[in-house]
């Protein structure tokens, strides 16, 4: 009796791993066919980027300094582990592969903290409220409290850090480096403009040139949708990007069919902008045209929902990339989609980047987002994505994102940390570089299948 006892516990206990691999494995892949419902989904955006002024006017955040709920409170007295960076781990850059600038990484330089910017600076990110007052309620609201209480579920391995700091600045131009990626898509904002949680970084642009161009690494911009972005604000901002740092030999230019070396733009949110008003910039009869003058450039746009690839042809752009790093939240970054919008793109001549992630957590910043959580599968989503991508034989590949800590969609190195309220999230059971490794060795692939199919498509391999 005793031993039909225990065999039916192996039983029950294999049956339940069995099922809580089986939920593991669907809860990363999302069906690309999910869909989306109120109050979730294409409701999101553009919210579901915090760089807007949309949220910001739906939000209280001035009741509480601090966040009311047991799992997110942290405090400053807490006891803390946290694993430190080791020097030992470092690699020796000359034994790397070569940098592939078809392989392009989004990079964040809007953090700080009071050592160098007398406060601290997107850490302390809000807890943004669901915008049905019945679901809100239910969830805490405030603003975290760093250094134990930060606006992200894992730890940075570099800590609280300014983006001020030169040292910050040179590990992260290091660690790209290290992930054989030519080049950062820089998050960009005018002269003295910022996002709502943040200050104006456009005078961090030349450290962070001339710290790229030590790596050899390119940087191009990822222009931001601030609050009066239109197509005659674009044209003053691509004038001043050009005309500041197009000399920069880290400044990127991607060499066309016809072999032409033009800037690159990826315009975020593009969508919010009528296709009539791009067009006025971005075709060659607009009124105020950039076409075939000397800002002329490559500009990329945001594409979410299927009909917007009607909107990116009449507006003129060159391209379109996906951003998002959920698989299924929306048309554009679901990856059995890629296929077909590669075919769009050729039809067209557009260039098609897709972008592929390591994983997607929110829940820090939108704690009722927990739909769209893609746990990272020690690797394994990652991995998936960037097949996915190189399955659709694109011209670029972008990464979401190398430091955008309040989404989870960093490969930046974490470390493990607990305080007395909360454990961070982190990499184990692999080092904090594993996603550095994985892009490595995924940017080398793509270099090497990317040689085989250029010649087919007339593509620039140099």
């Amino acid at each position: 009796m005793a031993k039909f006892r225990r065999r039916t516990c192996i039983i029950l206990a294999l049956f339940i791993l069995f099922i809580f691999s089986l939920m593991m494995g669907l809860k990363m892949l999302r069906p690309n066919t999910a869909t989306f419902g109120a109050p979730f989904g294409l409701d999101l955006l553009p919210e579901l980027h915090q760089r807007t002024i949309h949220l910001g006017k739906n939000s209280d955040f001035q009741k509480s300094d601090r966040i009311n709920s047991e799992t997110n409170t942290k405090n400053l007295k807490s006891v803390e582990i946290t694993m430190k960076p080791s020097k030992a781990s470092e690699l020796n850059l000359e034994e790397l592969p070569p940098l592939n600038y078809y392989l392009h990484i989004f990079y964040y330089s809007w953090y700080g903290n009071p050592q160098f910017d007398g406060k601290y600076i997107h850490w302390n990110h809000p807890v943004l409220e669901h915008w049905d007052p019945r679901i809100a309620k239910n969830y805490p609201q405030g603003r975290h409290n760093p250094p134990d209480d930060i606006g992200s579920s894992f730890y940075p391995e570099l800590g609280i850090y300014s983006s001020r700091d030169p040292s910050v600045i040179e590990t992260h131009m290091r660690q790209i480096r290290s992930a054989s990626i030519g080049v950062l898509a820089l998050s960009w904002y005018p002269p003295n403009v910022n996002d709502e949680n943040g200050e104006p970084t456009d005078d961090l642009v030349p450290t962070i040139l001339d710290k790229a161009h030590k790596y050899n690494l390119k940087v191009t911009f990822h222009i931001e949708p601030y609050s009066d972005r239109d197509d005659q604000n674009v044209y003053k901002n691509v004038k001043y990007i050009i005309d500041k740092y197009g000399n920069h030999p880290a400044f990127y230019r991607y060499k066309t069919r016809t072999g032409n070396a033009l800037p690159m733009f990826y315009i975020y949110d593009s969508y919010i902008t009528k296709p009539e008003k791009w067009a006025n910039l971005l075709t060659t009869s607009g009124s105020q045209s950039i076409r075939n003058s000397p800002y002329d450039g490559l500009f990329i746009a945001l594409l979410v929902e299927e009909k917007h690839k009607h909107d990116i042809l009449q507006s003129g752009f060159d391209g379109i990339y996906t951003y998002f790093a959920t698989n299924g939240f929306t048309y554009g970054s679901s990856h059995q989609n890629w296929a077909n919008l590669k075919l769009f793109c050729d039809k067209y001549n557009l260039i098609f980047i897709p972008s592929v992630g390591p994983g997607y957590i929110d829940t820090s910043i939108r704690p009722w987002n927990t739909q769209n959580t893609r746990n990272r599968i020690n690797g394994k989503y990652y991995e998936i994505a960037l097949n996915a991508a190189l399955q659709a034989r694109p011209s670029l590949i972008s990464i979401t994102s190398f430091n955008e800590w309040h989404e989870g969609t960093q490969i930046e190195k974490a470390v493990p940390k607990r305080t007395s309220n909360t454990v961070y999230l982190d990499y184990r059971p692999h080092k904090p570089g594993l996603y550095l490794e994985l892009t490595r060795k995924w940017s080398e692939k793509y270099h090497k299948e990317r040689v085989t199919y250029a010649l087919d498509h007339q593509l620039p391999v140099s």
